[in-house]
């Protein structure tokens, strides 16, 4: 027997009563910023360590899998293009349980990732300012941003827009500088800087392939926040339109702004001069000799962090919307303000971001890496429930039960059990990390906690979870949302 899903939205009009203010222009940047963030501008320097040149195939093996989890979230987004996205899907094709923890993961995943962009950006001032403490700053973009997403998705989109593009000029410009140098020769590097960097100091892979492999973990971090397009799907003028140009925009942000910039700034100088704790970005600015390098680069890292932060307030308080209208979390989340926006969720994610601000001065410089690794397993999570949820409909489809997608991921269910097998890989790389492996930790008390909020939640909504009534021959087929068997 087949149950009717009650609509949530179309493809046009608002949805859920939000207010469709992203236009294409703004989906398109935020699609590419977020291909773009701390990972690759200070994560990249830690890993460069560990794997030397080899990081580059790295970035190239993990971008070609979130491709394909990205593609599998598409062809859903086109099924059924809802705020919420791979929660809903979750709880449409995997049961309630799977979109409540999908939704409270992801919650999870930017509050840890906003606490540490908080961490990064002020970090970033006492470059500038080293007189402003620490806590300052964090708490001056806290309330900022904050006030940013309580405002509207337009202004929201207005400054992502803003951001990426920064992010975006300055990688460009840094490949552009860095080709100049290979051919011309024109900088501080000297005779030193030569494409044959990438393979004449100890090799490719200089430390081992064993050592590149472990390097996944680090990468796959680097790439969270490309999935944040699935949560702007119910806010967008046209999803149906915007989406796929975004989506398969993906190969080539991947082989640009990650393979393209890596191989560049390893050509022009050697693996062996980078250190884990200072941005590759700025190291090769410095190599080069280039007047203001490196300050313009700690800019662009600083909107970076702060793009990410941006970008976690509003996916927080979406995520959190949707579980309430589903009775997964207390009714006060479900409402918008007069401007269309969900303040309570948002306020209270940023609240507790806030105990970031508290942690600038009590962490110690390894809990950055801790809530990195964190966030990076709830971001995979995330993705294997996107994968699954793609297989399902996939098997819905060939029976009959559900419409086509416009849409199609390439490869069928053959390339998201392919996806899913390497996320299991890297999450076996996660547990032999002994630093890392504490995330795993992490995720088995919250998985607790996601168990005992579920029955608690049962419980007090078990009235209001009964059955839905049975599609009678009378009723017409729902083309936006039937759950399979």
């Amino acid at each position: 027997m087949t149950t009717r899903k009650e609509p949530r939205g179309d493809a046009e009009g608002s949805e859920e009563g939000y207010h469709r203010g992203l236009g294409s222009r703004q989906v398109q940047m935020i699609a590419i910023g977020g291909a773009i963030g701390v990972g690759l501008f200070m994560g990249a320097g830690a890993n460069i360590v560990e794997a030397g040149p080899s990081l580059v195939v790295m970035y190239a093996l993990a971008g070609a899998v979130i491709f394909l989890i990205m593609r599998a979230l598409g062809e859903l987004l086109l099924y059924r293009p809802v705020s919420g996205s791979f929660a809903e899907y979750a709880r449409e094709f995997l049961g309630p349980f799977y979109g409540y923890a999908t939704g409270w993961t992801y919650w999870l995943l930017w509050v840890v990732t906003g606490m540490a962009e908080l961490t990064a950006a002020a970090i970033y001032v006492t470059y500038w300012f080293p007189g402003i403490p620490q806590w300052v700053s964090a708490l001056f973009f806290l309330v900022l941003l904050f006030g940013v997403n309580l405002i509207s998705v337009k202004v929201f989109g207005e400054i992502e827009f803003w951001f990426s593009m920064i992010k975006v000029t300055a990688i460009i410009g840094m490949i552009v500088i860095g080709i100049g140098v290979l051919t011309l020769g024109v900088s501080q590097a000297g005779d030193t800087a030569a494409v044959s960097n990438l393979w004449a100091h100890d090799g490719f892979f200089p430390t081992g392939i064993g050592s590149s492999l472990m390097t996944l973990q680090g990468v796959m971090f680097a790439y969270i926040a490309v999935e944040l397009v699935g949560v702007t799907a119910g806010e967008s003028e046209n999803p149906r339109e915007t989406l796929p140009k975004a989506i398969n925009t993906l190969p080539w942000r991947i082989a640009l702004f990650y393979v393209g910039s890596l191989t560049v700034i390893l050509a022009v100088v050697k693996w062996t001069e980078f250190d884990s704790g200072t941005s590759p970005f700025v190291a090769a600015f410095t190599e080069i000799g280039l007047p203001f390098g490196a300050a313009i680069v700690n800019f662009v890292v600083l909107t970076a962090a702060l793009s990410s932060c941006n970008s976690g307030m509003y996916s927080t308080g979406r995520m959190l919307r949707d579980l309430a209208a589903n009775r997964e979390a207390p009714a006060l989340f479900s409402r918008l303000n007069a401007r269309q926006a969900p303040a309570a969720g948002v306020t209270v994610s940023v609240v507790l971001m806030g105990f970031g601000v508290v942690l600038n001065y009590l962490v110690p410089e390894k809990a950055f890496g801790y809530v990195t690794s964190v966030a990076t397993v709830c971001g995979m999570w995330t993705w294997a429930m996107i994968l699954v949820s793609h297989l399902c409909y996939r098997r819905a489809v060939v029976a009959g039960r559900l419409p086509a997608s416009p849409f199609p991921a390439p490869g069928g269910a053959l390339a998201s059990w392919a996806a899913l097998l390497f996320l299991g890989f890297v999450t076996v790389l996660v547990a032999l990390d002994s630093d890392a492996r504490v995330s795993l930790y992490v995720g088995a008390v919250w998985a607790v906690f996601l168990l005992v909020g579920w029955f608690n939640a049962a419980r007090a909504t078990a009235p209001a979870r009964a059955p839905a009534p049975a599609v009678t021959a009378t009723e017409p087929e729902y083309a936006t949302g039937v759950t399979p068997d």
